[in-house]
């Protein structure tokens, strides 16, 4: 297939244009997927799913039992000043995985469609012809497609060369510092629980441990613009302190590892205002599509991937926006409200956990709300019986979040 006879084109072979590419495929299109990388690949990642993907997504099912995956339902919540939780769940909430083998899965799984993959092909530019994008790589090789689907991170050298994203303000992308190590180095103490804490150390950041088969993934971050203004210590510096103090606790066992430390940037104040135009979607981490509250990207990728591909399979590119905010979109704008509300400073953390620790109940809703198991109006009206003072002013906050004004929000994205 040459360049210019491919129905569509999918930039980024993550979870987002992988599953776009499988959607289409799946549909009968001539679909070319690009990646700058060679596959199996790393990727700094949490490596976190929720559960859901699997209703979501039924035929992963079969296919995980290709890598190696590990289920919790045991999660640890640490508030600033230590207060914590442990809340367990009747069934599986988390799928562990990854990235280096799940990412590969999906690329798989997108070949055996009918997809076609074009490995070490890293874009250097973008732009619209008569016919529709035209793209180069830094090799020299050009494609051109009627459509594209960006899907290549939250710095999308496509958003950015056609003028989508002229970039992300520094309080809407949080700098995200962890190592994924081998369990013979660094493990966790206890395999099956994930392990969180929301202002670590009396900050406005959060940090992590979430083990996996044969690995852990340490880290701890920090929204970019706190980070620059308020953190001396290098990246580095700053996760070697964090482990030497979780050692010390009891909370993981060994040593970090240098070599398995990447730094990587999230976008976590919800989607762009404008994530497609007639030729182009964005997908995944290069729209925005991120839970403010947990930092998952992975479900929200694989969603908004399937979601462009059969946008652009059947009604066309405007369409997409209107079926990612008719599944998502209610979730993500109130994670970001939720997430500036009671996460933006110690003092709210302190208290949300100690009310969770005196009441079990809310504790679950807590943990069911943050893995996308029910929507944000289903959560504010049950806590409203465990804790009317709080669900009163979650609701006052999301009234005043969907009222407010257009021209008050960022011109870059749209979620506050």
């Amino acid at each position: 297939m040459s360049a210019s006879t491919a129905d569509v084109l999918v930039v980024g072979a993550g979870p987002a244009g992988a599953t776009a590419a499988r959607t289409l495929a799946a549909a009968g299109a001539r679909v070319r997927l690009l990646d700058r990388a060679r596959f199996p690949r790393n990727k700094p990642c949490g490596g976190a799913i929720s559960m859901r993907v699997l209703g979501r997504f039924p035929y992963l099912g079969a296919a995980l039992d290709r890598i190696p995956t590990h289920r919790i339902s045991r999660l640890y919540l640490e508030s600033p000043g230590r207060d914590s939780i442990l809340v367990r769940s009747p069934l599986p909430a988390a799928l562990m995985i990854r990235r280096f083998e799940f990412d590969d899965l999906l690329v798989r799984l997108a070949l055996e469609a009918g997809a076609e993959l074009v490995e070490g092909a890293e874009i250097a530019q973008a732009r619209a012809t008569g016919s529709g994008i035209e793209l180069k790589t830094r090799r020299g090789e050009r494609f051109i497609a009627p459509r594209v689907i960006a899907a290549d991170g939250v710095y999308s050298v496509i958003a950015r060369r056609l003028g989508i994203n002229p970039g992300w303000r520094r309080t809407a992308v949080a700098l995200d510092m962890m190592e994924e190590t081998p369990n013979d180095v660094l493990s966790s103490v206890d395999p099956d629980m994930l392990w969180v804490a929301y202002g670590y150390g009396g900050s406005e950041g959060y940090s992590y441990v979430f083990p996996k088969r044969d690995h852990v993934n340490v880290g701890i971050g920090y929204v970019l613009d706190y980070y620059k203004a308020k953190v001396e210590q290098s990246p580095y510096d700053l996760q070697t302190s964090f482990v030497s103090a979780l050692r010390d606790r009891g909370v993981v066992a060994g040593r970090s590892s240098r070599a398995h430390f990447t730094p990587y940037q999230i976008p976590v104040a919800g989607p762009l205002r404008i994530t497609a135009t007639d030729r182009v979607v964005l997908a995944g981490d290069a729209g925005g599509f991120v839970n403010g509250i947990t930092a998952e990207g992975i479900y929200y990728a694989m969603v908004t991937g399937d979601l462009a591909g059969r946008a652009l399979a059947g009604a066309g590119a405007r369409a997409f926006e209107r079926l990612w905010r008719a599944e998502i979109g209610a979730e993500l704008r109130d994670s970001v409200l939720v997430q500036r509300d009671l996460l933006a400073t110690p003092s709210r953390i302190d208290r949300l956990v100690r009310a969770a620790h005196g009441a079990p109940t809310v504790a679950a809703l807590i943990v069911r709300y943050a893995m996308g198991e029910v929507s944000y109006s289903t959560a504010r009206r049950r806590l409203l019986f465990g804790s009317p003072m709080a669900a009163l002013r979650l609701a006052f906050r999301h009234f005043r979040g969907r009222h407010r004004a257009t021209p008050e929000a960022s011109p870059e994205t749209g979620a506050v």
